[in-house]
């Protein structure tokens, strides 16, 4: 690992540790709006709205599962946001395209890293659970407050898994550490980001005390 990437690491740990921890309180408020909406749902909505809106516990054991995890969870993403075209709030649409150009990217770059450093292993997250509800039935202000409450826990994870490999040094080439970092603190500003339009616009939950940003 090079020393930019350590001094990155040594930067960033603090901050992405309050972070972490902050924004988890966050995403567990967010995931207890999205069940009562679950609850109060009727049954064709609730089939659409799903168990989701929750982050999930994703051990990473080595570079090669970050990455085929980070795979998946950025196919989901990108996926997601696609929706977001629909959306009637310009902010939105261009969140969504945001993502799709970012997360596209990256998920040729770690694509290829696999195939180069880690052949045969590319399909190892196979069992991926989703965290997005199915937002294609979704329209208007639904789908926007859907996609905020489904994605600022899905960035939370991807959060969580890149501040667990740096932090493991589990990342085995300096390519991955310098990815996970940058991962790391661009998804960090852009949970702050969607927080801000869920209160604005759907009156979400506010930051814990000492995140606002």
């Amino acid at each position: 690992m090079n020393r930019s990437a350590m001094v990155g690491i040594a930067a960033g740990s603090a901050l992405a540790a309050a972070a972490v921890t902050g924004l988890a309180a966050t995403a567990t408020g967010i995931a207890r709006q999205a069940i009562v909406e679950q609850r109060n749902a009727t049954p064709t909505d609730r089939s659409l709205i799903g168990p989701y809106g929750s982050t999930r516990s994703m051990n990473i054991t080595d570079e090669a599962g970050y990455l085929a995890r980070m795979v998946a969870h950025d196919q989901e993403a990108v996926t997601a946001a696609r929706q977001l075209r629909r959306s009637d709030r310009p902010q939105m649409r261009a969140l969504g395209a945001s993502i799709i150009a970012r997360q596209g990217a990256d998920l040729a770059t770690m694509r290829s890293w696999l195939d180069k450093w880690y052949p045969g292993r590319s399909g190892m997250a196979t069992g991926y659970q989703p965290m997005i509800r199915d937002l294609s039935e979704l329209s208007g202000d639904a789908l926007d407050n859907a996609f905020l409450l489904d994605m600022i826990p899905h960035h939370m994870a991807a959060v969580s898994m890149s501040q667990q490999l740096l932090m493991s040094g589990r990342a085995h080439h300096s390519q991955t550490a310098d990815f996970a970092i940058r991962v790391r603190d661009a998804r960090h500003a852009e949970m702050f980001r969607m927080q801000r339009y869920l209160g604005q616009w759907f009156k979400g939950w506010s930051m814990p005390c000492g995140m606002r940003k």
